[in-house]
């Protein structure tokens, strides 16, 4: 099961925070379809947030094909978002994981390797439709 996480310095709201964790989870094979989400009252207690806040996540996951809810069960994953490069993900994580390490050992702290690795992304995919 996922294990929501939420940033109160990312500037994304709590709810779009949880709807791309499961999108992500999905893209990554880590949800599959069937799979249920934690209970409202699992995400709240974990995350020390407003029920309301995951319903909303829910209901947005439910606009978007991608989860439904069954009334005194829980939540359910309806669809999946990865697709035939699921089978490259292993090869790329080590490589980046490798990536992670060098940058570490040339001295950059998490936030200057993110702010590295957000800008190089950005640079290499502008232009791209």
């Amino acid at each position: 099961m996922i294990e929501f996480h939420l940033d109160s310095t990312s500037g994304v709201s709590p709810y779009l925070q949880i709807v791309q964790q499961v999108r992500h989870a999905l893209r990554l094979g880590l949800l599959r379809e069937g799979d249920q989400l934690p209970t409202v009252k699992e995400a709240v207690g974990s995350l020390a947030i407003n029920p309301n806040t995951v319903l909303k996540a829910y209901k947005e996951l439910e606009l978007r094909g991608l989860a439904a809810a069954r009334p005194g069960i829980g939540t359910f994953i309806t669809a999946t978002l990865s697709d035939a490069s699921l089978a490259a993900h292993a090869g790329l994580r080590q490589d980046l994981r490798r990536w992670f390490a060098k940058a570490r050992r040339a001295g950059l702290d998490d936030e200057s390797i993110e702010a590295l690795y957000r800008d190089t992304f950005r640079s290499t995919t502008e232009g791209v439709a």
